[in-house]
């Protein structure tokens, strides 16, 4: 049998199970997709008791196959998203889904306690997101929901709880509690004092290589921590790369990321959409996020209407370099705001000006990549002398984005990333020492 390592990597849309042999290739892979289901106050969120199914009924599987031998599992999952335990390991609530709002209730009375909304933000390197702020899910889910939380004993991350389904040990680990949870001070690098003021029990965060070995259908298997999806695709590039560089993520949210940064996030920063997140080993990933990649689906669609085309087909377009430059040089922005998030939805008056649909991609392609480069420049310190880029996800087949961050970045040397499957591979990396 072949010795692996097994990673469940949970996104919003796909979930999948992934086995890397050892030279960390995929050996296995398989994906399915949930229907999902309505919450307590009727918003739609994830079918947990079917991706528990499914992920006990995958591992078995490959147990029982007798071409893999797992020695370790892992796991990589969207972060914004906790798990609610009482004394005996039952979850108490729904998996709430990170796109929910959360009206029923007015932070100010938190924020004004600990220096106003800008301090609090800054020194936990969260803006002010809502629910994609999980600390604020639970001091929402305490307030507004009692009768949940008078039960709770344990609150676990999306990818601790799904190790804890295996363990039964509760843990926290660093790329979950940093990933813009409004938990973490970046000041002095732990919990904020508020969640200990609010009486909220977290696990003290540990390092993500360790792992726990217990009984898996009879086997005896290490069981990682999980981590999160973002902080985990950049780990296959932090072994892999011998200079320093600044990540470009790409898929619904393209975030910019720079684990190199030595700098507090400033205020300046935190104002114009950046972040902090941590690696498996508690260090600072200096970071913006925009819901860019969610525009581009967008206006897909929109420019397959206006011109009566196939959805797909900007996939397929030729890049036009001399079309580029002379979009580069008018330097015009009207088809997004400064400001892209959930609510963006596209304006149709604004396509009214193209005559064809290459000049209207062109346009909507300057506009991502203008802000991508903003963005860049934003998260590098004063003397950074970085000048490496690696572009990782969706856009590294797209010629347009490529050749835009190339034109607008000539100082800088950008790298498509050959690493697949990032996110799952981070995971699989770090139970390296449990392949031996």
């Amino acid at each position: 049998m072949t010795d692996c390592i097994a990673v469940i990597d949970i996104g919003k849309t796909n979930k999948k199970i992934l086995l890397f042999d050892k030279l960390f290739k995929v050996i296995y892979r398989k994906f399915i997709r949930f229907q999902e289901l309505t919450d307590d106050d009727g918003f739609p969120c994830d079918d947990i008791d079917a991706i528990e199914k499914w992920i006990f009924s995958e591992i078995k599987s490959v147990q029982e196959q007798g071409i893999y031998n797992i020695k370790a599992i892992n796991f990589s999952t969207h972060g914004a998203t906790v798990v609610y335990l009482d004394k005996d390991g039952n979850r108490v609530a729904p998996v709430y889904n990170y796109f929910k709002t959360l009206d029923d209730i007015d932070f100010k009375p938190l924020y004004d306690k600990w220096g106003g909304a800008d301090d609090f933000s800054r020194e936990t390197a969260s803006p002010a997101y809502g629910m994609l702020n999980s600390g604020l899910q639970m001091y929402w889910q305490k307030h507004c929901k009692p009768q949940h939380w008078e039960k709770v004993a344990h609150i676990l991350h999306y990818p601790q709880y799904l190790s804890y389904l295996f363990t039964k040990n509760a843990k926290a680990d660093f790329t979950s509690i940093g990933a813009h949870t409004a938990l973490w001070n970046f000041d002095n690098m732990q919990y904020h004092s508020w969640v200990t003021d609010e009486g909220i029990k977290l696990p003290l965060p540990e390092d993500g290589s360790k792992a726990t070995v217990v009984d898996v259908n009879g086997q005896q298997i290490a069981v990682g921590m999980g981590l999160h999806d973002s902080s985990a695709s950049i780990v296959p590039l932090l072994r892999k790369s011998k200079e320093e560089f600044v990540l470009l993520s790409t898929g619904t949210w393209i975030i910019c990321m720079n684990p190199f940064s030595k700098e507090k996030l400033t205020l300046e920063q935190l104002q114009k959409n950046c972040l902090c997140f941590m690696t498996p080993s508690k260090q600072q990933v200096k970071s913006s996020m925009r819901f860019l990649g969610h525009a581009h689906e967008l206006y897909s669609e929109a420019l397959s209407a206006h011109f009566s085309v196939d959805v797909d087909t900007h996939m397929s377009l030729d890049l036009d370099k001399d079309l580029v430059q002379k979009t580069i040089d008018s330097n015009r922005t009207f088809l997004l705001p400064q400001v892209v998030d959930g609510t963006f939805k596209v304006d149709t008056k604004t396509l009214q000006p193209f005559t064809t649909y290459q000049d209207a991609y062109c346009q909507l392609m300057f506009e991502i990549s203008t802000k991508v480069v903003n963005d860049v420049k934003l998260i590098l310190d004063e003397e950074s002398t970085i000048k490496h880029l690696f572009l990782s996800g969706g856009f590294n087949n797209n010629s347009w984005f490529v050749y835009f961050i190339e034109q607008l970045m000539p100082n800088f040397t950008l790298e498509l990333s050959d690493i697949k499957n990032e996110s799952a591979l981070g995971a699989a990396l770090l139970m390296d020492s449990y392949l031996a």
